[in-house]
């Protein structure tokens, strides 16, 4: 029987709760799902890799088909090297579709072997991005149901200014 194995490649700054319900329901896919940072240069996070990293850990703790790792790069060199052919893409709203077919279609002239599973999240997330979570917190907003407890705590602290 052949190994499932998928990869859910994100910026993860930080982690949401719509993008650990992708996580969820692509783990009940696949035999392996590895949750791969995304390093980008052209991107100054507000998480350092490694804070990224801990807290989709903490996120996605006691699922073990779950692997969280980190790369930089393109996806599909990153998935050749771990011999991965899926890449999972969230959908959250009609707007999300166009850039996600483009990518999807350039990665797939990149590494024609692969292929891109689009998943959509609960109805709650739809609109849920790690943009509009790190305003709200800058500005001492209520994240709630948006993101797991310990990266509201992450969240507070970074914009309190404490180490």
């Amino acid at each position: 029987m052949k190994h499932r194995r998928a990869v859910y490649p994100g910026s993860f700054d930080p982690v949401t709760n719509g993008h650990v319900d992708i996580i969820r329901r692509a783990s009940a896919l696949f035999d392996e799902l590895v949750v791969a940072v995304l390093l980008n240069r052209g991107k100054t996070p507000l998480f350092s890799t490694e804070e990224r990293l801990d807290m989709l850990r903490k996120s996605v703790a006691g699922w073990r088909n779950v692997r969280v790792d980190s790369f930089s790069g393109l996806m599909v060199d990153y998935m050749r090297k771990n011999d991965m052919a899926v890449a999972i893409r969230g959908l959250r709203a009609v707007s999300d579709l166009e850039y996600e077919f483009q990518l999807a279609h350039t990665n797939r002239t990149l590494y024609p072997e692969m292929e891109t599973v689009f998943l959509m999240p609960g109805e709650n997330y739809v609109y849920l991005t790690s943009t509009t979570v790190r305003e709200v917190a800058s500005l001492g907003g209520e994240l709630g149901t948006q993101v797991p407890r310990h990266v509201s705590l992450a969240l507070r602290k970074k914009f309190s200014g404490k180490k």
